[in-house]
């Protein structure tokens, strides 16, 4: 479906390229956008501290008391990548055969190195038993994390799962009585509205900075999804590469966004950063520790912000709001009656005038929420009751649990496929998820897997069967273990291990 040329969408569009290209940028309209994450360097780890009044009393403008409550509860974290992950080898290879058997003639030299620091970013502990919220982009792809505390203790993290839609993502270290900054009504900042940035910047350890709400519902077309939510807390406060997963609190301490990006030509700091607000990301993370994937409510529109040639074009009666393009079939928006031409003006009372508003304010939901939206349609003031559906198009509670867990996808293949992998059985990944355990075990996209605890894979069902029985046979002293035997497309085989207890 194509929105109508008219509507003219804010922001400018950015690469998220991870922590490994902090200098990677998209110029749109002379300016650039850049996500916060940096790049490994040497740079030393520094604490910093702060100052209060003569009379030791605190005034509106002084921030001692938030930053001696939160500085202990952000932490530094690394993305550790393998390059190589698997080692490859013919029918000469022991490991393989002993698993797999033989297989064919092909041999290749085993490579293989070990897990190599790829960039850095910031985390905030929420809870005092070890869950942590960054962002999505500081953890992409990686093969190991490891989590730095303010008092230098380290330790491995478990990533639960991550939303790339609002570019957050949660993990979990094995800890107990850790200090947490409590989450905050990032609804009630207001425009001019002090805050802090808490993180760790250049690997600069505990770096307090303040600023000031300069906007909020902001959209910067920061993230590569197609229903990318974006709603920005816009601040002037300096956040810099390594910022990325760190905390934007208010004057009490408390967490009302999540740096994320920030405008810049050089790749720092530049006078204006960006936060998604505490309203969604408590919403993404209650939804990732109890389903393992987030909820998404959709409304069923496409649409963009009105503004001056909208308004003229479409000859309409308010100058603000959402005009609404079109109306997905089977979603809420269509079944409660809201038609194409409709200008969205309220969602359960909030006045909306921007995609970006609307947008942050049905991310709060899951599907099957109500939620009262009013309209103006030529001039008139309608009022509908609409039901959220999730991207199914449906109200039910979408879990990952079972097989998704591998988070992988497969596509059988052809007898003339098989015969370009050289192999005469097998399965090809079609798609894979950078959470999920096969990814984690280092096996990639287009591989194509032969044979899994030397059972020969003739179908994604084969694939299915020994994972069932796997979970379901597992016995009390031993963790289930898929041994996987992978080809990829330039012939070479490798083999890897999914620990499923994971």
């Amino acid at each position: 479906m194509k929105t109508s040329s008219v509507l003219k969408l804010l922001g400018a569009m950015v690469v998220v390229s991870g922590v490994t290209a902090v200098a990677t940028f998209k110029v749109m309209e002379g300016r650039m956008v850049n996500t916060l994450a940096q790049q490994d360097s040497s740079i030393s780890l520094t604490p910093t501290g702060f100052f209060t009044t003569s009379t030791g009393s605190v005034t509106d403008n002084d921030f001692t008391r938030a930053a001696e409550k939160t500085v202990n509860a952000v932490v530094g974290i690394t993305n550790k990548q393998v390059r190589q992950t698997q080692s490859f080898g013919g029918m000469n290879d022991p490991f393989f055969d002993f698993f797999f058997g033989q297989r064919g003639q092909r041999q290749q030299e085993p490579q293989s190195s070990d897990p190599m620091p790829v960039g850095a970013g910031s985390g905030v502990i929420i809870s005092s038993d070890g869950y942590i919220v960054t962002n999505n982009h500081v953890i992409d792809k990686a093969d190991e994390l490891t989590v730095t505390l303010n008092d230098r203790r380290q330790f491995s993290a478990t990533l639960v799962g991550t939303d790339p839609t609002t570019d957050i993502a949660l993990l979990k270290i094995d800890a107990k009585d850790l200090p947490t900054i409590p989450i905050g009504q990032s609804d009630a900042l207001k425009i001019g509205e002090w805050v802090l940035a808490v993180g760790n910047p250049f690997n600069l350890t505990s770096t307090v900075t303040a600023g000031i709400v300069s906007a909020k519902a902001r959209s910067i077309s920061v993230g590569s999804s197609k229903l990318g939510i974006e709603s920005f807390i816009q601040t002037d406060a300096a956040v810099n590469p390594g910022n990325s997963g760190g905390a934007l609190v208010n004057t009490a301490g408390e967490l009302v966004g999540i740096n994320t990006a920030i405008y810049s030509q050089t790749g720092n700091y530049a006078g204006y950063s960006f936060a998604v607000p505490s309203s969604i990301v408590s919403k993404v993370v209650t939804d990732l520790k109890q389903y393992g994937t987030v909820q998404r409510a959709l409304l069923g529109i496409i649409g963009g912000d009105v503004n001056a040639d909208v308004v003229e074009q479409k000859d309409l009666k308010v100058n603000e709001g959402v005009y609404v393009d079109q109306v997905s079939e089977d979603g809420g928006a269509a079944e409660a009656g809201i038609k194409p031409g409709d200008v969205i003006t309220s969602v359960n009372g909030t006045t909306i005038n921007t995609m970006a508003q609307l947008q942050g304010e049905i991310a709060r939901y899951r599907p099957g929420d109500k939620v009262k939206v009013v309209v103006d349609r030529k001039g008139d003031k309608k009022n509908f009751t609409v039901t959220l559906k999730n991207t199914k198009g449906n109200t039910d509670v979408i879990q990952t649990k079972g097989i998704d867990k591998l988070g992988a996808t497969f596509k059988n293949l052809s007898s003339e496929e098989l015969i370009r992998y050289g192999v005469r059985t097998g399965v090809q990944i079609d798609k894979l998820e950078t959470n999920g355990l096969f990814y984690r075990a280092g096996l990639r996209e287009k591989m194509v897997i032969i044979k899994i605890n030397d059972q020969a894979v003739k179908s994604d069902k084969d694939i299915e069967n020994i994972f069932n029985q796997l979970t379901t046979k597992r016995s009390a002293d031993q963790d289930p273990v898929m041994f996987i035997a992978a080809v990829t497309a330039q012939g070479r085989v490798g083999y890897f291990a999914v620990d499923l207890s994971k």
